[in-house]
């Protein structure tokens, strides 16, 4: 007899919550350090820029907008940038020169150094995420990398790394987009709220 459609609920909803909870709990401060690297970079006239596949494009374009637009703070448009909605772009990329590097040539054109760049890969092997991180680095781009709980080629690559105690696909991609509206909730603290808690951080304007 297969499982009931409810206990298929209740298992994957009680996995959720577990790694959930397990995540928080271990990578609280890192979600706390990426936001205020975020909120350092915007305040130096930055962007954020997001790319991943699939689901992850979707995660991308979703934070890109909760940044543009708003997540809950009224308070004026930040420049997020999803490197996964330009159609034109991407299919250019991937016909004349490959689906590696659909990311990457665009950091090469759009990012500048002070920006960061977030990459999505539930594996952790995306080779177009990799290269896209790895051209971001060479080009003093912040990278952060959120993948699952291996990190596999992603750590190599990522200034933050951000892994998932799970090797579920689905569990990986709901915490990471709570981890993203975490990302965004924090940079409203930290520009708008509690701006005394980022001026630590800041360059100082005195110096050099």
């Amino acid at each position: 007899m297969s499982e009931s459609a409810l206990k298929k609920v209740m298992d994957h909803a009680a996995a959720g919550l577990t790694a959930r909870k397990a995540f928080f709990d271990t990578k609280g401060e890192l979600v706390v350090d990426i936001a205020r690297a975020m909120a350092v970079c915007l305040a130096g006239g930055g962007k954020v820029m997001f790319c991943g596949n699939g689901g992850s494009a979707a995660d991308s374009q979703h934070l890109a907008a909760e940044f543009t637009n708003r997540i809950k703070l009224e308070r004026p448009p930040l420049p997020g940038l999803a490197l996964t909605t330009d159609t034109s772009a991407l299919t250019a990329i991937g016909n004349d020169y490959s689906f590696d590097e659909i990311f990457s040539k665009q950091v090469l054109a759009l990012g500048r150094p002070g920006d960061m760049l977030v990459g999505f890969s539930t594996s952790g092997t995306s080779s177009n995420v990799i290269r896209a991180l790895r051209e971001a680095r060479r080009n003093d781009i912040v990278t952060v990398g959120l993948t699952g709980q291996s990190g596999a080629e992603m750590s190599s690559v990522s200034d933050f790394l951000v892994t998932v105690p799970s090797a579920e696909t689905a569990i990986i991609q709901e915490i990471h987009i709570a981890a993203g509206h975490m990302f965004c909730f924090l940079v409203d603290h930290f520009l708008f709220e509690a701006v005394s808690e980022l001026t630590p951080y800041l360059p100082d304007p005195m110096a050099g």
